[in-house]
């Protein structure tokens, strides 16, 4: 039987779209594995790419142990199987090779997060460019509200992130927030879930790239922080970000470049 919904309000409107969203979208099919290189894939394909630069890791089972590529691989090379699982020291628990040593900081930001079960961190071009500007992330479309009031930003550089220092630094700049700027370096994603962390990724990207284009034409406005906060937590539903990720996965594995990610 369906409903007249022109008398409802708008929380009621919102919540009606949420619980339809509960209903009919499902959760893809991938294992952790095979999300962790979908999501190296995807950034690939969408402007992360910067050569051997940039990490991804994601919390594994045991405590104190996370999933990462292997240094030397490009994000367009990831597999499900040929992750690293290493522990805080960066030790190598299962797989070949070496991890990237600036996948230090991320265990900083582990242990000050336990909410926290993926890391992205890129050299995004548009973010890189930003960060050269030492100003903040700008969220001022309804696109990019899934960022609205959750970026931090680190404005100086503490060089090559493979210290204690530099782990301690950005774990403490991110705070609570779901991201990060690094002046001068890139972007940091701290999020509860792979497909979260990839998709913020993605929004941080754009914004960034948006931010340069309204910049070199005038000045950017802000928007109201109310709609920017209820646009945030809109976007930012479990079962929304389930079905953006499996556009994006869909989309990447269209290529045959891609078809061997899955590979476990």
């Amino acid at each position: 039987m369906s409903q007249d919904t022109f008398n409802l309000d708008k929380n009621q409107l919102v919540q009606r779209a949420f619980d339809q969203m509960d209903q009919h979208i499902q959760n893809a099919d991938y294992t952790f594995r095979q999300k962790l290189a979908l999501t190296c894939r995807i950034l690939f394909d969408n402007g992360h790419d910067s050569g051997l630069a940039g990490q991804i890791t994601a919390r594994a089972e045991q405590p104190g142990t996370f999933l990462t590529q292997q240094l030397g691989f490009g994000f367009d090379e990831i597999t499900a199987k040929n992750l690293l699982l290493v522990d805080e020291n960066l030790q190598v628990l299962e797989g070949e090779g070496m991890a990237n040593p600036a996948n230090r900081f991320h265990a900083w930001v582990y242990r000050a997060r336990p909410d926290v079960h993926c890391i992205i961190h890129t050299h995004a071009v548009h973010t890189a460019a930003l960060s050269m500007l030492e100003v903040p992330l700008e969220i001022s479309h309804m696109d990019n509200c899934v960022l609205y009031d959750d970026v931090a930003f680190l404005p100086k550089w503490p060089g090559v992130p493979v210290g204690n220092e530099e782990g301690e630094l950005i774990a403490s700049a991110l705070g609570n927030k779901r991201a990060l700027l690094l002046a001068h370096h890139g972007l940091l994603v701290a999020c509860g879930s792979i497909e979260e962390a990839c998709l913020l990724a993605l929004a941080f990207e754009r914004a960034a790239r948006m931010q340069l284009l309204a910049a070199s034409a005038g000045c950017i406005q802000p928007i109201d922080p109310e709609l920017g906060r209820e646009a945030h937590d809109w976007i930012l539903r479990a079962q929304r970000s389930a079905a953006a990720f499996a556009y994006y996965a869909r989309r990447s594995l269209k290529n045959l470049h891609n078809a061997d990610c899955l590979i476990e």
